[in-house]
């Protein structure tokens, strides 16, 4: 199993900037994906951004492309989202999650199996 946890939210004015990261421990050589979701107030768990572990390619949500962006440190075994020009809708939890097999595009929640606890961002207007 993988344990996940995330730090950095916060809350930070519209326009502003935030880094999210999540330490992995435990089978963390199992992991073939990682990502992030978030959930927001009375709406539903949504896609945010993926990162395959190894070879480091992102997929991201149409909503956050050219302000997010993904990465990881393999030795780290931390992944990280960077979120620039940030808007009041951003608000959520924002979660990470592992996946031990390769994901479809556009990736569900089902697809993931280890989940971190969340990390709250708001962004005021």
């Amino acid at each position: 199993q993988v344990q996940l946890v995330e730090s950095g939210g916060g809350l930070v004015q519209a326009g502003g900037s935030l880094r999210l990261s999540c330490a992995a421990s435990g089978l963390t050589f199992s992991v073939y994906v990682m990502g992030w979701f978030r959930q927001a107030p009375g709406k539903e768990r949504e896609f945010v951004a993926a990162i395959s572990w190894i070879a480091g390619s992102t997929y991201y949500a149409d909503s956050v492309k050219g302000r997010f962006t993904i990465s990881r440190d393999n030795a780290k075994n931390s992944l990280y989202l960077e979120m620039n020009s940030l808007k009041f809708e951003d608000t959520a939890v924002y979660y990470c999650a592992a996946a031990k097999t390769p994901i479809p595009t556009p990736p569900l929640g089902s697809d993931f199996a280890s989940w971190g606890q969340g990390t709250q961002v708001t962004v005021s207007s």
